[in-house]
């Protein structure tokens, strides 16, 4: 996992993108590589004097069905009209840090089927928590 820092206004901004997001990012054209680090960079840099517009550019992803009462921090962040990249977004006020985790940058038409496979590989302990509290009950 490769990690990246900022600081801005006492606020340190961490990127950290996982192995299957560098592998897409080799995938893609010079261009489109170029468009999506710029994009991720710039919500990263805004992100602490203009938070609530960062998050306008993000499109929060549901969650399976069968995780009642829980809120993804899944996202999807626009690069283009065909691009796609699926991170998260954590505050951690204690330690004054925003960390940005980079999953996947995926054509627009390869979004739900790279999102499934984030979202299990996340939620895999509480989809199972929840199957096993199903069989209890």
């Amino acid at each position: 996992m490769a990690k990246f820092k900022l600081a801005v206004c006492n606020v340190d901004v961490l990127i950290e993108s996982t192995r299957s997001f560098e592998k897409d990012l080799g995938r893609l054209s010079e261009d489109e590589k170029a468009a999506a680090i710029q994009k991720i960079n710039d919500c990263a840099s805004l992100f602490p004097t203009q938070k609530a517009d960062v998050y306008r550019k993000l499109r929060r992803l549901p969650l399976p069905s069968d995780i009642n009462g829980y809120e993804s921090s899944l996202y999807t962040l626009r690069v283009s009209q065909k691009l796609r990249v699926i991170l998260t977004v954590d505050e951690d006020p204690i330690f004054g840090q925003v960390i940005f985790t980079l999953f996947r940058v995926v054509k627009h038409d390869e979004l739900d089927k790279a999102y499934k496979g984030v979202a299990e590989s996340l939620y895999q302990g509480l989809l199972n928590h929840n199957q096993e509290t199903a069989r209890i009950l």
